[in-house]
């Protein structure tokens, strides 16, 4: 069987324990473990795809799901009543799309942390609301419940026509064939 020597730093050394104990005793199973998860992450970077984390409705209560994802586009309008949809298209590291549908009333969205993100600040100021409410409300929305959130899951972006609005659709069409990174010799 091959060897490969490691060199590990002093201050690093417990954190090698830590991963032997939790491999049953063999380190070179949990260092193959660990290379193993690094080197998918980093081709899906390098592909354009990123970790994406959503919260679905499921009858039940609010859910979390994850997946790979490059984001295609992005819709946001007032769908009457005082409330707003947002529609994210995702094309997965499968070649599937990912609708993510979300309806909140309007004033929700300035608690949305795509929207904070979005103005550049990393989403500070929605977990710092999220961690106030969640210790004193149980929850992130006081309005009791009334967001509603779904993730579908299609094998072509045609199946989408019906579930999103037409100019958002006529959107991702002319972007679905782009590449997800475009390098740029400049």
């Amino acid at each position: 069987m091959p060897h490969k020597t490691i060199y590990v730093a002093e201050e690093d050394l417990p954190l090698y324990e830590r991963a032997q104990a939790l491999a049953g005793g063999n380190l070179s199973a949990a260092v193959t473990r660990g290379l193993r998860c690094f080197v998918e992450m980093e081709d899906n970077h390098r592909n354009g795809y990123h970790e994406v984390t959503v919260r679905v409705n499921t009858g039940y209560g609010m859910r979390t799901q994850r997946f790979w994802g490059a984001l295609l586009g992005e819709w946001r309008h007032p769908s009457g009543s005082g409330r707003v949809e947002v529609f994210r298209v995702y094309r997965t590291r499968k070649g599937q799309f990912a609708l993510y549908v979300r309806r909140m009333p309007e004033w929700a969205i300035w608690l949305d942390p795509e929207t904070w993100r979005a103005w550049g600040n990393g989403g500070a100021p929605w977990d710092q609301w999220r961690r106030w409410s969640e210790r004193w409300l149980g929850g992130p929305w006081p309005s009791g419940g009334s967001e509603e959130a779904q993730l579908i899951v299609v094998a072509t972006l045609d199946a989408l026509r019906d579930q999103v609005p037409p100019e958002f659709f006529e959107a991702l069409q002319a972007n679905a064939d782009r590449p997800t990174i475009e390098e740029l010799d400049i």
